[in-house]
């Protein structure tokens, strides 16, 4: 493919746009929303996920889980049958018994999100109608919410962001006067949210909530004077549900290696009057202990070129930490769907010589990568077997989301992350 001729479809320089993006609609290869559940379910320790759903998608969550046979989850999947795909059965009052019978057998359940997946969305089963009919018989024992975790034109991703703007609306308000607080948005592992408390602790910022919380029902309140920062760049849609709420958005870049956690804390201290000699003090520990880790894998990664198909929006933070602090020369930067406003720090920290694009067209993005030849890729897992017969060094991109990567005592776990696949390639190489 002549990549000369495939960058004449890039957006043009403009204030707005300070770099070209190369924009793509094709064939796409990514997880659905569904994915999401692994994680969130981990995370918020009261909720229940029931997808209305295939067999598929069952299987999906049971291999993406690693569920045993014994282990008792806190999600499942209501399984629609051929009659329910024919309309032969009312789909609203099969999913009443088996929400009746769900919520029987485990009295534990606080909160019960109704995920919605492709085939529920096919034949327009109404989720939000039945959270709503279903919310009134089961209160105030049980809240009942709806989101969809559909494939359907969405990543893997999404299906978080779709699940916390569905939990903003129930956050209880701010009074007018209340101080001013901190929202951390996105979920993180337990130990990396710790970290971070800590550290916004020691910095004199006392009033920070999460979203999600640990427990579904203990909501954080939201208003005026609450500062957000987000963790990660896929919560577009519950940024914007923040905001109607009242809630400003922190600019800073995403928390990544020693500079992108710094910035991120940064951000904050400067919202909170926090003083400069203070923050130093608090962080500056920190970040020296993220950059010596950082510097033990330095070596095996500067100079290397690395390209990054679409598949978690990640990647363009990913992509200047690797560039800022390890040396990296980002050849393809790629992104299911790009914010600009969210990432705007981060895109001036890539390489002007980086190609960005956003969206997916799976065969060109394969003949760009033949052409460009990277050290390494990063790309989904129907990709990565592919390219490494080819001879491609490869790097599971989904790795990157199910692992702790954030703040400044992960960051050289992020950097290990990407340097392992190069050290194995040495190692077979005869």
């Amino acid at each position: 493919m002549n990549i000369a001729a495939t960058l004449s479809g890039c957006d043009t320089p403009s204030a707005d746009t300070p770099r070209p993006v190369l924009r793509e609609r094709g064939q796409r290869e990514v997880f659905c929303g569904l994915t999401g559940i692994v994680w969130l379910h981990r995370k918020m320790q009261d909720a229940f996920f029931l997808v209305v759903g295939s067999r598929t998608c069952a299987h999906l969550l049971q291999s993406a889980a690693g569920v045993m046979i014994f282990a008792e989850p806190r999600f499942a999947t209501a399984i629609m049958e051929e009659r329910d795909l024919a309309g032969m059965v009312d789909a609203q009052d099969e999913l009443d018994r088996v929400v009746d019978r769900l919520l029987s057998r485990r009295p534990d359940i606080k909160t019960l999100f109704l995920v919605g997946s492709c085939p529920s969305e096919v034949i327009k089963l109404d989720l939000a109608k039945a959270a709503e009919r279903l919310g009134k018989q089961h209160m105030p024992n049980v809240r009942i919410l709806n989101y969809s975790g559909s494939g359907i034109e969405t990543t893997f991703t999404q299906g978080e962001d779709a699940c916390l703007t569905a939990l903003v609306p129930e956050m209880p308000a701010h009074v007018a006067d209340a101080p001013q607080d901190l929202l951390i948005v996105g979920s993180l592992p337990d130990i990396v949210e710790d970290q971070f408390l800590r550290l916004f602790a020691e910095l004199g910022i006392d009033n920070v909530g999460c979203l999600p919380a640990r427990n579904a029902r203990d909501l954080p309140r939201v208003g005026p004077n609450t500062r957000y920062l987000l963790a990660q760049p896929f919560l577009a849609e519950t940024a914007m549900a923040l905001e109607g709420r009242g809630a400003v958005r922190l600019d800073a870049l995403f928390p990544f290696g020693a500079e992108g956690t710094t910035s991120w804390l940064k951000a904050a201290a400067d919202a909170f009057g926090i003083d400069e000699a203070h923050f130093d003090r608090v962080v500056e520990p920190g970040r020296q202990r993220a950059k010596r880790a950082i510097s033990h894998v330095k070596a095996n990664l500067e100079g290397k070129r690395i390209s990054f198909l679409p598949d978690s929006q990640l990647e363009v933070p990913l992509a200047r930490f690797l560039a800022t602090e390890l040396d990296m020369i980002p050849v393809e930067v790629g992104t299911p769907y790009l914010h600009r406003a969210h990432c705007a720090l981060e895109l001036d920290l890539i390489p002007p010589s980086a190609r960005i694009s956003e969206g997916q067209d799976v065969e060109r993005q394969l003949d760009r990568v033949r052409a460009d030849k990277p050290d390494l890729t990063v790309c989904g897992l129907g990709l990565a077997n592919p390219l490494e017969a080819e001879g491609f060094s490869t790097k599971w991109a989904i790795e990157l989301v199910f692992s702790p990567i954030h703040g400044f005592d992960q960051a050289g776990d992020l950097a290990e992350l990407f340097a392992r696949p190069l050290r194995r390639r040495d190692v077979l190489e005869v």
